[in-house]
């Protein structure tokens, strides 16, 4: 059986495939080696992971902060947790690239809580421009959104009915907001949080104008860097760009740029690519 993982900072999707094909699935909280120790990791495991271990014979897990630096770690608590010996980790990007291209060279993005980007030559990820995390980059993604929404509220940047209907909705002070973002764990969940609230008021033209503007900053802080980005359609996956695809439509638009497909979530592409046969690699051009 074949274990398959799609981490993102929120939640991870589990998908175990036996010999028929036949698939069951479960979520966990989000795992992020980046941000969490071993300890930690191996306690969600034990407490949240429900699918039955025996027999697997493989897993391969991608994730949110599965830098080379850090891939041992999770290998190693996978390894304790599974006692399987053929271990895979790899980068929520590579799932998004293997998922969407399979076998054939593109662009792929990553809109979710944070944000990524990268060229695929159809076997592995030759370039990647940085997404520096929420503070310095994540364009485009649910962190960036929910801080662009918080700081227009809490600087009066928005209409009246906007901050009064946000206040109603939560209820949280400007000392609340600051304590959750500057002292508490996972601030970037905290801050993604409000892309419901920005949803369901996408038909005002500021929330719609505030939403458009972080994709187009998106586009030109990280897509523009790709040199065949005029020659292939841009691939995405995520809650972001799935949710607010009108809104990314548009910004590719203003930009003359193909749109390419967009999808939540990777994991049925990730399915397709690990029970099909490989290809010879053709690379790019």
């Amino acid at each position: 059986m074949i274990l398959i993982a799609d981490s993102g900072s929120s939640k991870t999707n589990w998908s175990l495939i036996d010999d028929d094909s036949n698939i069951q699935t479960a979520t966990t909280s989000g795992i992020n080696p980046f941000y969490q120790e071993k300890a930690e990791i191996a306690n969600l495991l034990q407490e949240q992971f429900t699918l039955p271990k025996e027999q697997i014979q493989s897993i391969h897990f991608y994730g949110a902060g599965c830098i080379p630096e850090k891939t041992a770690i999770l290998e190693e608590v996978l390894f304790s947790f599974f006692g399987v010996n053929t271990i895979e980790v790899n980068s929520d990007l590579l799932a998004v690239a293997r998922s969407l291209c399979q076998s054939e060279e593109g662009i792929v993005g990553i809109l979710g809580t944070g944000s990524n980007s990268c060229y695929y030559d159809g076997e592995k990820i030759t370039q990647n421009i940085s997404p520096l995390g929420y503070i310095l980059g994540d364009e485009g993604s649910g962190a960036v959104l929910g801080k662009k929404l918080l700081a227009d509220i809490l600087k009066n940047q928005v209409s009246t009915h906007i901050a009064q209907d946000f206040h109603y909705t939560y209820g949280l002070s400007a000392a609340q907001i600051l304590d959750k973002i500057y002292r508490q764990a996972f601030p970037n969940r905290f801050l993604a949080q409000f892309t419901t609230f920005i949803s369901n008021h996408i038909s005002d033209s500021e929330i719609k104008r505030l939403v458009e503007d972080s994709f187009t900053e998106f586009i030109q802080r990280n897509i523009l860097q790709y040199s065949e980005y005029n020659r292939l359609p841009i691939h995405f996956s995520g809650s972001i760009a799935f949710h607010f695809k009108s809104n990314l439509e548009n910004a590719f638009s203003r930009a003359h740029l193909k749109l390419g497909k967009i999808v939540r979530c990777p994991m049925e592409g990730l399915i397709e690519y690990h029970l099909s046969p490989r290809p010879p690699h053709k690379g790019g051009s």
